[in-house]
């Protein structure tokens, strides 16, 4: 879901700007799909479909986030992978059976057998970019993309700096939970919601305040299914290839919405010292939630809390 608040000096000004900013974000949703095919696009999809294949000529936007997604990569000491699809994918259709089928629970996991024949296909040096021919290929045919992790939050980010570059001053815009302020509301900054990770009807924990920042939040309570009791989530540790189990949520601020779009995924998966490093490298800040219920802070964190 998309939503998008804004404030123009004319209502012809706001439809231009929403015009140009909803094509945008159709444009890289399309190009960062893994799942569909678009006629005349060569999207993430189709370098997939062309692993061990041929290199694929692709949308300059691919390229440069992909680039970045590797630059995190090495930032993040692999804990942030978009080479692990043929993982992700295992534990995709696995959650959609269950869901269509709950009561098949003898079925409803991967052994560690098939996730680890999986983890042979995730090297993240077969991801092959020539920038100069602009193609995209991989040199493991059974590699696959997923850019669940970064994606999102980079499509918005390049998004509302094409909007400011058009002159867009004031709007908050949310896809899928991922908030991106630009400049402030005409009476102060923009206000996002913490969402309570253990009761989705309880509202929001607190808001934050925000100018010019993003604000992103990973949890286990997102996508998930239930086996024996046992809560089974999208957000994998490519450490142990099961679903993370530091934290309930992780809650990122900083100026980049694709940046806290990834520290949040990286930070899932990592106990809070190292998750601390991440953000002073970036200068970002984040917010943890505890499975029994506590809650952390980096040093910065509760300055953007609006009591």
């Amino acid at each position: 879901m998309t939503q998008v608040i804004a404030y123009c000096d004319s209502q012809a000004e706001f439809d231009k700007q929403m015009e140009a900013l909803h094509a945008d974000l159709v444009e890289y949703h399309q190009l960062y799909d893994i799942y569909n095919d678009y006629e005349g696009v060569n999207n993430i999809k189709t370098i997939n479909d062309n692993a061990g294949v041929a290199p694929v000529k692709v949308d300059q936007k691919i390229i440069d986030m992909l680039d970045e997604a590797l630059e995190l990569y090495d930032t993040t000491n692999g804990q942030l992978n978009v080479a692990m699809g043929s993982v992700l994918a295992i534990w995709h259709d696995y959650r959609e059976a269950a869901e269509a089928d709950p009561s098949d629970a003898d079925n409803a996991l991967p052994t560690q057998e098939e996730l680890e024949a999986a983890a042979q296909h995730c090297d993240i040096n077969d991801i092959i970019i020539d920038h100069e021919a602009g193609t995209v290929y991989l040199a493991d045919p059974e590699m696959r993309l997923d850019v669940g992790s970064v994606g999102k939050g980079y499509a918005v980010e390049q998004v509302c700096q094409a909007a400011q570059a058009r002159g867009l001053e004031s709007a908050l815009l949310s896809v899928g939970g991922n908030l991106r302020a630009i400049g402030e509301k005409p009476e102060g900054p923009w206000a996002g919601g913490v969402e309570n990770p253990w009761d989705s009807e309880a509202g929001s924990l607190f808001t934050v305040e925000l100018t010019d920042c993003a604000l992103v939040t990973s949890g286990d309570y997102q996508r998930y299914y239930t086996v024996d009791g046992m809560r089974y989530h999208h957000i994998i540790d490519p450490d142990t290839l099961l679903p993370a189990a530091y934290w309930r949520s992780v809650t990122i601020v900083c100026d980049d919405s694709g940046l806290a779009d990834a520290l949040s995924t990286a930070l899932f998966t990592l106990p809070q010292e190292e998750g601390q490093a991440l953000l002073d490298a970036f200068q970002a800040e984040a917010m943890w939630a505890r499975q029994d219920g506590t809650i952390l802070y980096s040093p910065g964190f509760q300055a953007y809390i609006r009591i």
